[in-house]
């Protein structure tokens, strides 16, 4: 199985709440699991969140819409992310993505999951050979490799795959590469004008396809002015 876990928290400082924001007529969170479905190597897909009390009301918007959700560690990521794939079953390969991903690409996470499958890598990304635009970011790992890390390590606690990224020679890496160097640009949802972005955005694409890639993304914002902030 190809599991692929959605990171998601309410707590963002800079767009408190932003995980249910509007975007599109939908929530932000359910417009990047609609595009989650779209991946075709994907088999399964848990938005996983914290069970402090704020969160509730993410797992709860989740769930009344039939989405899988697995509420661990407010502290400890990692451990939260062991658990949720104990909890999932048996997981040849184990996609992750974070929730400020607006602009997440169905067929840049099939890319990913091929290579990683293609070339045998313990750790497969497009983060650590920076080509794509930041809120791109796909990340995928063998459970082995994520549940070979000491679990009382306190940069895994804050980034369950920070130790494999820094250890190629132990985890052999694969990267994904852009046809074109976009890396300048940043489509991370992290403040108000973001979320008005991808509002924007949407609004152009969606319409005409729910799985826009970002190669649509980048040829909108090159030719819309009010758009030409986050343009290469």
């Amino acid at each position: 199985m190809i599991l692929a876990i959605l990171q998601v928290r309410m707590n963002s400082p800079r767009l408190p709440g932003k995980a249910l924001a509007p975007l599109h007529q939908a929530s932000l969170v359910w417009r990047q699991v609609e595009r989650l479905r779209l991946a075709r190597c994907v088999s399964r897909i848990i938005v996983a969140t914290s069970d402090s009390p704020e969160d509730a009301p993410l797992a709860g918007h989740l769930l009344e819409r039939g989405q899988a959700v697995f509420r661990g560690s407010a502290t400890n990521l990692a451990e939260r992310f062991r658990r949720c794939v104990d909890a999932a079953g048996p997981v040849r390969h184990l996609v992750r993505v974070k929730g400020d991903s607006a602009f997440l690409d169905p067929g840049l996470v099939d890319e990913t999951v091929r290579l990683a499958i293609n070339s045998g890598a313990d750790y497969t990304s497009n983060r650590v050979r920076r080509s794509f635009p930041r809120g791109l970011e796909v990340e995928v790992v063998t459970p082995q490799a994520l549940l070979s890390q000491p679990a009382s390590d306190a940069a895994e606690s804050s980034s369950p795959f920070a130790q494999i990224r820094s250890q190629p020679e132990r985890y052999p890496q694969a990267h994904c590469l852009a046809r074109r160097d976009v890396s300048s640009l940043d489509w991370r949802v992290k403040t108000a004008a973001d979320l008005a972005f991808a509002n924007g955005v949407y609004g152009a694409l969606h319409p005409v396809d729910a799985g826009f890639g970002y190669e649509e993304v980048l040829s909108l914002t090159q030719n819309r002015q009010d758009l030409r902030r986050w343009a290469a």
